[in-house]
Order: C-alpha cells, then structure tokens, then sequence
C-alpha cells in the first residue's frame, strides 16, 4: 500500500494536521516558516478551518526554502522539537506570527513562552535531531511537484490558484475541479 504521504493527503501516522483525517476536505500545506507568502495566507487557512469545521483535515508538512530563508531549517527544527513536548500547532503559530525573528534566542524564548523546556528544545534545534522528518517532508514535496511557498494540494490534488480567501474556499468547497 502506497503511504497517503506520497499521494499528497494527510497522513495520520506522520503529519500534524488539524480536524478528522477522514474529513471529505483535505487540504495539505507545504510550507516555509521564513516565507512570506507563506506569513500571508496563515490567516487564509485560518479562516478557511473556521467556515469549513468538520469538513476540513488541515495538515501541514515542512519545505525549508534555505537558500533564500536562512532560519527556515531551524524554525521547523523547533517546531518539531515542540512536537515533541505536544505544542506543535502553537509553534506553529508563533513562528508565523514572528517570521522576522527566527534565531536561535528568538526560537528559546518563544518555547519558554508556551511553557516549553526552551533548552531541551534548542539542544534539538541545533543537535538536528529533527532534521530527517524535516527532509522527508521536503522530498516528499519535491516528488508532488513544489517548487515554491505555500504549495497546496486540496484531496491530492495540486492547487495553483489565487491564494485568497474567496478563490481557496471556492476550490476547497469543490474538489473535484481543481486545476
């Protein structure tokens, strides 16, 4: 059987995502923590999961654009080190909230702020102790197709339309006609 992760759906085994899995609508995020397309349709999603509810499985998974966003790799090295102390989703949204401060000291004080272990997760941010799940994801990415941020795909399906509000919640309410 052919993992969900290469067929571009979430994958309950391996991503963070927000809703049902099972959910009718899926939408799947390749994203860079650093981008600021990416910083620009965090309230887009947002909104989307708010209107949809039930009907949405949200799943995010890790594309680091490092040669152009140099603290893209650490950022998704502390949100999976936050992962692993159960505050993936608020990383998450600390990071975006933060993109221009993305260092090392940024990354400990926004762990000590959710109340995370700030040197346990920098030890892992620095050690790379995440750094094969972040470049599965990536690689994953790289096979589905994305070359850039955000890259979405609604139920498998690559999206490349307007990443506005009215367009994405037009593609995601109809799945089976996206182009």
């Amino acid at each position: 059987m052919i993992s969900r992760m290469y067929l571009k759906l979430p994958d309950p085994e391996r991503d963070h995502f927000q809703g049902t899995i099972d959910a009718p609508i899926a939408l799947l995020e390749y994203g860079d923590y650093e981008c600021p397309f990416c910083g620009e349709v965090q309230p887009i999603v947002k909104e989307i999961q708010r209107r949809l509810g039930d009907d949405l499985c949200f799943a995010f998974r890790h594309f680091p654009l490092t040669n152009v966003h140099p603290h893209a790799e650490h950022a998704a090295e502390a949100a999976e080190a936050a992962a692993e102390q159960s505050s993936f989703w608020a990383m998450h949204e600390i990071l975006f909230a933060n993109q221009d401060a993305l260092d090392d000291e940024a990354l400990a004080e926004y762990a000590a702020a959710l109340g995370l272990s700030e040197v346990r997760l920098i030890q892992e941010v620095i050690s790379g102790a995440h750094a094969k799940r972040i470049q599965e994801d990536f690689r994953s990415g790289v096979r589905a197709g994305v070359n850039g941020t955000p890259c979405f795909f609604i139920n498998g399906q690559r999206y490349d339309g307007e990443r506005a509000l009215e367009p994405l919640l037009a593609a995601l309410s109809y799945p089976a006609t996206i182009t």
